[in-house]
C-alpha cells in the first residue's frame, strides 16, 4: 500500500510530468459540437466542467479509492473495484452520500458517539427533509438485531470505527452480516483509520467517506472530503448526479495537496500510532488522569476488536483528569508544544475539549449519552519526538 499511495496516479499524466498537474480550469472544450452532446448525453467519457469533474480531482479520488481496495478481492476472486468522488469537505462527502441513500419515510440508524457535526447533520439536519434517525449502541449486536426486526423503514446504518472521541470499534463483519440479512445499507467514516489501518471493504460495507483534511492530507493544508463506493453503477449514476447537484466538489489545488499528503501516509501513520500509544501508556500510568481512551490500550473495552481489524490503533485519543473541567482547561492553557486546535491528523500534536468544541452542537444530554464529560480531553499524536511530547504533557500536569 506504501508503493500504491505513491505510485497510484502516475499513468497518462500530461506532457510526462513527474506530478500529477493542477488543472486550474473551470470548464473544458469540445473539439465538436457533436463531442460536447455525446459528453453530456454519457455516450463519449470525458471532462466538461470542474463542477461535473476534473483531471486533478478524479485522480486523487481513484487513488484513495485504489488504497480502500488495495488488496481486496470480490466473492468471485477478482480484484475489487471501487468509485470514488473528491468533495470540498468531509461534511460535503457525508451530505451528499446520505442524500443519495436515503429518501423521505426511511430511517437511519446510528450510534451515540459519532463526530459532533454528523451527529448533527442526523439528527437535526435530515429530519427537515422527512429521513428520521435512530441512535443506538451498535456495539450492542442483538439492540442492532432488534432495531431492524421492529423497523421495516430502515434503510441505513451509519457508523464511525474508531469513533470520535471515545474511540469506541464497532465489528463492521458483524454489522454488515446482519445489514445484509435485512437489505439494509451500511455506511462508515473511516477518517480516524484511513485505508492504510483498516479498509471497511473487506467486511462488507458499501460506501466509505473520509474527512480528506485530517490523516490523508496530513498536513493540514487543504479542506475535503472524498466518498468511495464498491457499487460502481450507483455510484456512476445516481451518487454522481447528488454530488454534482449539491454542488460541494473539491478544487484541484487542494485535490493536489491531497495526493502529496497521500504519498508520506505509510511513513507517518507508523509514527503516529507508535507515538500515541508511548503517550497512553504515559498518561495511563500518570497519577493526574483518571482515564485513557485509547483502543491499542488492553484496558480499553474494544482492544481487542481493533486488533481484529485494524493494522495498528491509530493516533487519536481522549482522556480525562481527576480534577474535571477546571483542571482540564489549566492542563489545556499550560501546554507549550502541543498546538491547542480542533482537527486531527496533522504532523503536529493537536489537543481540544470536545464538549465545547468539536461536539458542542449536541446537547449536555446528548454529549452524556456519548460518554462526553466537560473533563474530556481529546489528543490527536503529532509526529514530534515522543521525549518532547511527554516532556511536555508532564510540565502541563504538573
Amino acid at each position: 500500500m506504501a508503493t500504491a499511495a505513491i505510485h497510484g496516479v502516475q499513468d497518462d499524466i500530461a506532457e510526462h510530468a513527474h506530478l500529477m498537474p493542477i488543472y486550474a480550469t473551470s470548464t473544458f472544450t469540445f473539439d465538436s459540437a457533436e463531442q460536447g452532446m455525446d459528453r453530456f448525453s454519457g455516450k463519449e467519457p470525458g471532462f466538461i466542467y470542474s463542477r461535473f469533474g476534473n483531471p486533478t480531482t478524479s485522480a486523487a479520488a481513484q487513488l484513495v479509492a485504489a488504497l480502500e481496495t488495495h488488496g481486496l478481492k470480490t466473492a468471485t476472486g477478482e480484484p475489487m473495484e471501487a468509485h470514488a468522488f473528491l468533495t470540498s469537505s468531509g461534511q460535503a462527502a457525508l451530505a451528499a452520500m446520505l442524500m443519495s441513500l436515503v429518501k423521505a419515510g426511511d430511517t437511519i440508524i446510528s450510534d451515540h458517539v459519532l463526530y459532533g457535526g454528523s451527529y448533527e447533520f442526523l439528527n437535526n439536519f435530515l429530519p427537515a427533509f422527512g429521513v428520521r434517525t435512530v441512535f443506538i449502541n451498535i456495539t450492542d449486536l442483538n439492540a442492532l438485531e432488534n432495531a431492524l426486526k421492529n423497523d421495516p423503514s430502515v434503510r441505513l446504518i451509519h457508523i464511525e470505527t474508531p469513533a470520535n472521541p471515545l474511540m469506541q470499534c464497532t465489528d463492521m463483519e458483524a454489522v454488515c452480516r446482519i445489514a445484509q440479512k435485512h437489505g439494509v445499507i451500511v455506511t462508515i467514516d473511516n477518517t480516524f483509520a484511513t485505508p492504510y489501518l483498516q479498509q471497511p471493504f473487506k467486511y462488507g460495507v458499501d460506501y466509505i467517506f473520509h474527512s480528506t483534511t485530517k490523516f490523508l492530507n496530513g498536513h493540514g493544508s487543504a479542506i475535503g472530503g472524498v466518498i468511495i463506493g464498491r457499487h460502481i453503477n450507483f455510484m456512476r449514476t445516481q451518487m454522481a448526479k447528488t454530488h454534482k447537484l449539491l454542488g460541494g466538489n473539491s478544487n484541484p489545488f487542494d485535490a493536489f495537496m491531497l495526493m502529496q499528503g497521500i504519498k508520506t501516509l505509510a511513513v507517518r501513520m507508523d509514527r503516529h500510532c507508535s507515538n500515541a500509544g508511548q503517550v497512553a501508556d504515559y498518561l495511563s500510568a500518570h497519577p493526574a488522569v483518571a482515564k485513557v481512551n485509547y483502543n491499542g490500550l488492553a484496558s480499553h473495552p474494544d482492544y481487542i476488536m481493533s486488533k481484529k481489524q485494524m493494522r495498528a490503533a491509530g493516533a487519536v485519543l481522549s482522556f480525562e483528569l481527576k480534577g474535571g473541567f477546571d483542571q482540564s482547561v489549566q492542563f489545556i492553557n499550560k501546554l507549550q508544544l502541543c498546538v491547542r486546535a480542533v482537527s486531527l491528523g496533522t504532523v503536529d500534536t493537536l489537543i481540544s475539549h470536545p464538549a465545547s468544541m468539536s461536539h458542542s452542537g449536541m446537547s449536555k444530554e446528548e454529549q452524556e449519552k456519548a460518554g462526553i464529560s466537560d473533563g474530556l480531553i481529546r489528543m490527536s499524536v503529532g509526529l514530534e519526538d515522543i521525549n518532547d511530547i511527554l516532556n511536555d504533557l508532564g510540565q502541563a500536569l504538573s
